[in-house]
């Protein structure tokens, strides 16, 4: 083929723009990647929460972010490495082990997880937070901790402050979601829960899915196959929560000018939840998903820290730390409260 009939059929514009944006965005993605590795390998030597160190390491480099080559490549990690993490999460999740559960279980989840998020967005106001914050933190407890707080962040209205409240809100979850895996199983045991009722109260109010397998498989086999079962049943709330904020939030005479798009994640997250529950996808495809998913979560995570500053985060103050606490004590509350009636 002949140098113009390359030119007519547009290959070479394609490869130059191609090349431009892989030059455009690399510095920045080799930044959060490196940081997303340094965090993983972390976590693994000292089975700690690796997002809480990838947020921590990223927020040592903010520098980076400041001004130079990187910026592109850190908005992109952020935004759109983010959306293919979350939709990932979808292959772990098929109708069957959701109707599987039982009605008590499916009742919980739905009534902690919408209350939680009502809760976060009534006290925010009350304590004089943004509502965003309280729909972050809300939606983070009652769904899976920093995955559902980063997929809510990619549907609000963007401001000067939502960054902070998206970083604030990841930190704050996880070091409750750490401790709860600690205490969690320790009150399970005094109450003297069965395998099952213990299953169903660690998967229904710890909030990282990882802390949930961590406390579910130190009491038994069967107790964390059902913490996690119930824990993924939370994270398919990330369809209907998510589009629900994205709807109202940008509803006419809402607020103007930020109707919102459908968010095409979600609707891959959908679509690999069909294809799990059709047996369309093998086991084999479910594992590697789920790591790439964690992969691009830890490094999206990474990005946000880098763009997040410590001073931006000791501003917010105590507030947020007591209404999430809060959140937490509640969810709990209601899991602790129906596992004990249905006992």
């Amino acid at each position: 083929m002949s140098e113009v009939q390359t030119r007519r059929l547009g290959f070479d514009g394609w490869n130059a723009s191609g090349l431009a944006a892989v030059r455009r965005l690399y510095p920045g993605l080799i930044a959060a990647g490196t940081i997303g590795l340094a965090a993983t390998w972390l976590g693994e030597q000292y089975k700690s929460p690796v997002m809480l160190f990838a947020l921590l390491i990223g927020m040592a480099f903010n520098f980076l972010y400041e001004e130079g080559p990187c910026l592109p490549g850190i908005d992109f990690a952020s935004k759109n490495i983010l959306r293919v993490g979350v939709a990932l999460l979808g292959a772990r999740i098929t109708v069957t082990q959701i109707l599987g559960l039982g009605l008590m279980p499916l009742a919980t989840v739905l009534v902690g997880t919408g209350s939680t998020i009502l809760l976060g967005a009534w006290a925010a106001r009350r304590l004089g937070l943004s509502r965003s914050f309280g729909l972050l933190s809300g939606g983070s407890v009652g769904i899976c901790g920093a995955s559902a707080a980063l997929a809510i962040s990619s549907v609000l209205p963007k401001g000067p402050e939502g960054e902070r409240d998206t970083i604030l809100t990841v930190v704050i979850v996880t070091a409750f979601s750490t401790l709860a895996m600690i205490l969690y199983p320790l009150l399970a045991g005094a109450l003297h829960l069965g395998h099952a009722a213990a299953g169903i109260f660690l998967g229904g109010t710890i909030h990282d899915v990882a802390q949930v397998e961590g406390a579910g498989y130190t009491i038994s086999l069967q107790t964390g196959d059902i913490a996690t079962y119930v824990k993924l049943l939370r994270v398919s709330m990330l369809l209907p929560v998510v589009l629900s904020i994205g709807f109202f939030i940008g509803k006419p005479g809402a607020q103007p000018g930020t109707r919102l798009p459908m968010p095409l994640f979600l609707l891959a997250f959908a679509g690999l939840v069909a294809l799990g529950s059709m047996g369309a996808i093998s086991k084999s495809a479910v594992a590697m998903a789920g790591d790439a998913s964690r992969w691009c979560l830890v490094t999206a995570v990474a990005a946000l820290g880098i763009k997040t500053s410590f001073g931006a985060v000791v501003k917010a103050g105590w507030k947020p730390v007591a209404l999430m606490l809060g959140e937490t004590a509640w969810i709990a509350g209601i899991v602790l409260g129906a596992v004990l009636f249905w006992k």
